[in-house]
């Protein structure tokens, strides 16, 4: 039996006790069997702390299971109050979040984080309509994943979240020879500080947010198509399907408080993509 076997144990898993436990059981067997990796990956990001928010069980208890065997450190929570509580005095590297819990939900949790930190958000879904994926990512979230689902491709979007992020904030320390900041009609942005400004009032951005403006900016007068854009922020390959970039423009203008009929920043060039004129 080979792993994908091991990973419909997640799909069929119960509420029972007893089902959850040899969900676990069997995930681990699975997972230890078939996980023999190079160094260089199992080692990338050992000792990283995960904060997994869900109140089903099994399904954090699973997560905490693959997690750890990569080499995180996970903080599991089955609520919100306990997860928000525990980040008063702590702060992980990256966060997945359920959106449906018993006291709040995923995205008030999300809003809050955004409030405070600026580390990588997953959500985790149950639902599969666009419009909660484009809230999820409106709001702040970096990725969004539907469940069912495989647990090593939560893992693979976790290392790919933090490995996007570690790269972000390890750019300005290389201090390449090029502008490192532009005012333009008002919007000031400022890649070293990572500040935004707008007539003189901050923007709080998050770091997708800053990457998505400072891209724009570098490429001022030009018109940037969605798949450069998210190639160029987040380093994968985009898909036609992918509506990420559109919600994190929206979300950027809101910020600005530009008007969605005639923004004067950020305009669409419809069918093509997006451009800061000149």
């Amino acid at each position: 039996m080979g792993n994908a076997d091991g990973i419909g144990v997640l799909r069929e898993h119960s509420k029972s006790g007893m089902a959850a436990a040899r969900c676990i059981a069997a995930a681990m067997l699975f997972h230890f069997m078939d996980k023999k990796r190079e160094s260089t990956d199992w080692g990338a990001y050992m000792n990283e702390q995960i904060l997994v928010v869900d109140d089903e069980k099994e399904i954090a208890d699973l997560l905490e299971v693959y997690l750890t065997n990569d080499g995180y450190q996970v903080h599991k929570f089955y609520n919100g109050a306990d997860a928000l509580s525990w980040m008063e005095e702590n702060e992980p590297a990256l966060a997945v979040l359920d959106v449906m819990l018993p006291d709040t939900d995923g995205f008030q949790i999300c809003r809050k984080i955004r409030e405070k930190f600026f580390f990588p958000i997953i959500m985790l879904t149950a639902k599969v309509e666009d419009g909660d994926k484009i809230m999820g990512l409106t709001i702040g979230a970096d990725d969004y994943i539907t469940k069912p689902f495989n647990p090593l491709e939560v893992v693979a979007r976790v290392k790919t979240q933090l490995r996007r992020y570690t790269r972000y904030n390890s750019t300005a320390a290389k201090q390449e020879e090029r502008c490192h900041a532009y005012d333009i009609r008002g919007l000031l942005i400022n890649k070293d500080h990572h500040k935004c400004s707008l007539f003189g009032k901050d923007i709080q951005l998050t770091p997708i947010e800053f990457s998505i403006l400072w891209y724009l900016c570098e490429h001022q007068g030009c018109v940037v198509s969605s798949e450069e854009l998210f190639e160029a922020v987040w380093g994968e390959q985009y898909f036609n399907s992918n509506n990420t970039v559109m919600a994190h423009i929206g979300r950027l203008r809101e910020k600005m408080k530009e008007p969605a009929k005639n923004p004067k920043f950020i305009k669409t060039v419809w069918g093509v993509g997006y451009t800061i004129e000149k």
